[in-house]
């Protein structure tokens, strides 16, 4: 896809979906304009890299780009933070300080989470957004600022409004240019690109030539839901990126937790243990430690390996796409590896498995 060249696309992956490509070229019809735009998706998605495209496209671009994130901040802190504030206006104002959009004047400003605005600060905004003027706290002197407005929401307005946890006049002074981000899970087919990008970009900045990925890799990145979208997809290339000393990327390198929720199952006929321990419901509240149920699958599958290998831990490794060195460390720390000679016979044939190859 070609974007206009004002367009920075050093922190974007552009993959092949329809929904994105017909994204980006709404940014390239509105890069002229100086309207407010709303751009609505879950966590993860990208709003800030999306409001930060918008603004390195529009004739501000030279100007300032200051993202604030309205969740951060308590109902009595976030005026403050938004309009300023004069020397004495609370306790510990000590100094003059500008708020957010005074910041901003003359660029962008990216106010994310508008959601968790509480409705005695959605009155204010609204009275910045009809007039373009601010007043700071402790002060009755307005300020005029002239900035773009781009307001990022994880939740529905339209729905809050009719819940009446979102003032309707202020919703549709936000809603004039709406850009609603897909999840992930909704664009698979953007999957495949985006990993390969992320763990390239991770391992150059290591210095070195990113892997080749394997096809089992980036079928469990496709059936895994992604509840974190593009942000947790990025956070998972890092780890792999700086856990990977395979050569090429498999199954091994990736994190237990994402295998298990991605169904990934061995390629054997031989079943692995369920994935709830016994007497585990899914009824009720029963507490269960993350980190020993992760070491338990791991546990499970190693044996699974082992097992279908004949006890060759070369051919066990291959059987996980891990390296031969990798799977003797796996194994002790799954504790798998007995002491010699303490073996009883009921772990007899498990034992000699372990020490066969």
């Amino acid at each position: 896809m070609n974007l206009s060249p004002s367009i920075s696309t050093d922190s974007l992956v552009v993959g092949p979906s329809r929904r994105m490509h017909a994204l980006f070229e709404f940014l390239r019809v509105i890069e002229t304009s100086e309207s407010t735009v709303l751009v609505t998706g879950e966590s993860g998605t990208g709003k800030e890299v999306i409001a930060t495209l918008i603004h390195q496209s529009s004739r501000r671009k030279h100007h300032p780009f200051v993202a604030v994130s309205c969740a951060l901040f308590t109902e009595t802190l976030i005026e403050s933070e938004l309009f300023g504030h004069e020397r004495g206006a609370f306790t510990g104002a000590i100094k003059d300080r500008p708020g957010r959009f005074e910041l901003a004047d003359g660029g962008t400003i990216f106010l994310d989470d508008m959601d968790d605005v509480p409705l005695s600060m959605q009155v204010k905004l609204l009275r910045v957004l009809q007039n373009r003027i601010v007043e700071r706290l402790g002060s009755t002197r307005t300020l005029p600022v002239n900035v773009r407005v781009i307001a990022g929401t994880k939740r529905d307005l339209k729905q809050m409004v009719t819940e009446g946890k979102f003032r309707e006049d202020l919703y549709y002074r936000l809603d004039v240019l709406p850009i609603a981000l897909p999840p992930l899970r909704e664009r698979a087919e953007d999957i495949p690109v985006l990993t390969e990008a992320f763990i390239a970009r991770y391992f150059r900045r290591r210095g070195e030539d990113p892997p080749v990925i394997s096809d089992a890799v980036q079928q469990a990145c496709m059936r895994y839901a992604w509840p974190g979208n593009v942000r947790e997809l990025e956070n998972a290339c890092e780890r792999i990126a700086q856990t990977c000393t395979c050569g090429t990327v498999r199954v091994g390198c990736m994190a237990a937790s994402m295998l298990v929720r991605a169904g990934a199952q061995p390629p054997a006929r031989q079943a692995v243990a369920s994935p709830l321990p016994s007497g585990l419901s899914t009824r009720g509240a029963t507490p269960i430690s993350l980190d020993a149920r992760l070491r338990e699958v791991e546990a499970n599958l190693i044996k699974w390996a082992l097992n279908a290998a004949g006890g060759n831990k070369s051919k066990a490794a291959q059987l996980l796409q891990i390296k031969r060195s990798t799977l003797g460390d796996r194994i002790k720390q799954c504790g798998l590896e007995p002491p010699a000679g303490v073996a009883s016979q009921r772990e007899g044939a498990t034992s000699r498995a372990l020490h066969r190859d």
